[in-house]
């Protein structure tokens, strides 16, 4: 099935099984622990014939989907579920939606410094203005989207553990990321740098492994 520009989506097969499967539980334990925030949500999962592409994306309301590239960096069950995790805590928290009013606000900003350097000559103007948006973006949609970053992967670490998968596939995942991300410095990245994405990971594991093992107590 081919989407926008030529995407082909996968309708069947083992690729997309898998997906399926992991969602269903994504699903489940992401309504358990967020029931007002996941009101209305129309879950899908599509998943994106794209071997080069190591990605996963989610919009507001559990529309979300997985490249082929992210199923072969995530070996287990338990490593794509943490993905997966992560994509559907982006949409509870509704991240989309704070980027788009953060651009906006930043726009908003610059116009009104343009306006207020009305009186400057061309090339003053045209140098300070790129110097602003610079700022701007380093000072405060970048840091912004880190935070967004962080916040989705502590939500969905949880909802991966009380889905029943192991939390600490995490730490290999995001270890083998580092190794093939090739990924800009921390400080001009819409990401954590994966060492400080680890590590915040590791903090945050004993309550995981809370939540995994509640997980299977009722599962019993």
């Amino acid at each position: 099935m081919l989407g926008a520009k030529g995407v082909k989506r996968l309708t069947s097969g083992p690729d997309w099984d898998r997906v399926q499967r992991i969602a269903d539980r994504i699903e489940d334990a992401a309504q358990r622990l967020h029931p007002r925030a996941t009101a209305g949500f129309e879950w899908e999962w599509a998943v994106v014939d794209d071997e080069k592409t190591v990605n996963a994306w989610a919009l507001p309301g559990g529309k979300s989907a997985v490249y082929t590239g992210m199923l072969r960096m995530a070996r287990t069950d338990d490593e794509l579920a943490v993905v997966m995790g992560h994509e559907a805590a982006h949409a509870i928290a509704r991240h989309a939606g704070e980027r788009i009013s953060g651009d906006i606000l930043v726009q908003g900003a610059m116009q009104g410094t343009a306006v207020a350097l009305g009186d400057m000559s061309p090339g003053t103007h045209r140098a300070t203005m790129a110097a602003l948006g610079l700022g701007s973006n380093v000072g405060v949609l970048l840091p912004w989207s880190r935070m967004q970053e962080s916040e989705a992967d502590e939500i969905g670490l949880f909802i991966a553990a009380d889905a029943g998968y192991d939390p600490q596939a995490a730490i290999p995942l995001w270890e083998r990321m580092a190794g093939q991300s090739g990924a800009p410095a921390e400080f001009l990245s819409t990401h954590p740098s994966e060492s400080t994405r680890i590590q915040r990971l590791r903090k945050l594991m004993p309550r995981a492994m809370a939540i995994r093992a509640a997980a299977d107590a009722r599962s019993e």
